[in-house]
């Protein structure tokens, strides 16, 4: 998959409502209202993630997930990433 220009990736961000870029990867950090809520967001997308063998870099503390995605092959952002991010905004809106 090939890496996507700064100018591409700023138009799909403009789709990606409190998505940003952070040292060269689509970041974005979601608060929950308690732990339980923010695991269950990471449970919930877990097996989805796992299904398109695209992993991001995420960690959770209390009730903040603060996820980051790159494709490592590709060397930055691709449109894996952002199908990523707009599948965890999916899940997200569902879990809030």
């Amino acid at each position: 998959m090939a890496k996507l220009s700064d100018s591409e990736i700023s138009s799909q961000l403009a789709k990606l409502p409190n998505w940003g870029l952070k040292d060269g990867k689509l970041h974005r950090e979601y608060k929950f209202s308690d732990f339980a809520h923010a695991f269950g967001f990471m449970a919930t997308a877990a097996p989805l993630i796992e299904k398109r063998d695209h992993h991001p870099e995420w960690a959770n503390v209390y009730n903040r997930v603060t996820v980051d995605l790159t494709t490592h092959d590709a060397g930055g952002v691709t449109q894996k990433d952002v199908d990523l991010a707009a599948l965890l905004e999916g899940i997200a809106k569902k879990l809030a």
